[in-house]
């Protein structure tokens, strides 16, 4: 019966015609369609502003997103603002940042594949409502969940790089490193550092285009 319950639940969900209404109900659901509800304290629907033209996908939620229930306010989400902000670029205004799943997994493991399959609607939803004209993929995790075909790939070889899908029409997709990868590694920042500034000078280009 819980089961059956969620379902009309999921599908007004689903059907949200804005994107506010979608997060409210989203983050009001309770959801119970994986394992990773069972240890959550809030379902993290995202961080930002769902009318920029950048959206942002990571992996899942981390201890502090968990309590606070926005995306990217720990460790690495406050990295990624710094590196953002010395480029010009304000991340709660300029874009919207989610996560391939919304509860966060023990541990900060990487999420299953039932996992990520039971999220899989609402991060389709989002990308839908929010129609970017940039998605900036934050790690291995996000591009072989969003880019269904990427399985054996080189972050070396696919970060920076833009790229576009027939799948995602009129978007633009870019790799980052991770920041939690930067944070352990930290040789690998001024690479991260050019990424961006080529993302940066890609989204300037799109902010002066007429409307």
């Amino acid at each position: 019966m819980q089961f059956d319950l969620f379902d009309s639940t999921q599908n007004k969900i689903l059907d949200a015609k804005t994107y506010g209404e979608f997060k409210e109900a989203l983050a009001r659901s309770n959801c119970t369609q994986c394992a990773l509800s069972e240890s959550r304290s809030h379902i993290v629907v995202d961080r930002g502003n769902p009318s920029a033209k950048v959206l942002m996908i990571g992996e899942g939620p981390g201890e502090n997103e968990d309590l606070q229930g926005k995306a990217f306010v720990g460790r690495a989400g406050q990295l990624l603002d710094e590196l953002m902000k010395n480029l010009g670029f304000d991340t709660n205004r300029d874009s919207l940042i989610i996560n391939v799943v919304k509860c966060r997994p023990p541990e900060n493991r990487s999420p299953k594949q039932e996992e990520v399959g039971a999220c899989a609607p609402f991060l389709k939803k989002q990308i839908e409502l929010v129609r970017p004209k940039i998605i900036l993929l934050l790690g291995a995790v996000a591009l072989k969940h969003v880019i269904k075909d990427k399985t054996e790939f080189s972050m070396g070889e696919e970060a920076g790089t833009f790229f576009e899908r027939p799948e995602f029409p009129g978007v633009k997709f870019m790799v980052l490193y991770h920041p939690a990868f930067i944070l352990r590694d930290p040789r690998k920042k001024p690479v991260m550092i050019e990424h961006l500034k080529r993302f940066k000078a890609y989204w300037d280009s799109i902010n002066t285009e007429p409307s």
